[in-house]
């Protein structure tokens, strides 16, 4: 997965096409824990949707913007409009972010 590297990169990501955002961090075991499944998510979705992982340490005023307050969280987008956002504290499997995606307009 691709990491952020700056707003200015997620701006034109958000606006153009379908992106999934995920807000991460090094230190947080509950993304860790999901680490190992995400290529998989990412390769049964990647005809539809890019994925972004985002630190949230780095870019914490962004997740102020977007009202991330707990990791790891998924917020997508289709050409600048938000579509979907699973954002909160809590340990999410493969299964939850897949009904996640599933759902997305």
């Amino acid at each position: 997965m691709e990491n952020l590297q700056s707003v200015e990169q997620f701006e034109k990501l958000k606006a153009v096409g379908k992106t999934i955002f995920m807000f991460s961090a090094d230190w947080c075991g509950d993304c860790r824990f999901i680490d190992p499944v995400m290529p998989t998510i990412e390769e049964k979705y990647s005809g539809t949707y890019q994925f972004i992982k985002v630190d949230r340490d780095e870019f914490i005023d962004l997740c102020i913007q977007l009202d991330i307050f707990g990791i790891p969280s998924f917020v997508a987008f289709n050409d600048n409009e938000e579509i979907g956002r699973f954002v909160n504290k809590d340990r999410k499997t493969q299964e939850e972010i897949e009904s996640f995606i599933d759902g997305l307009k």
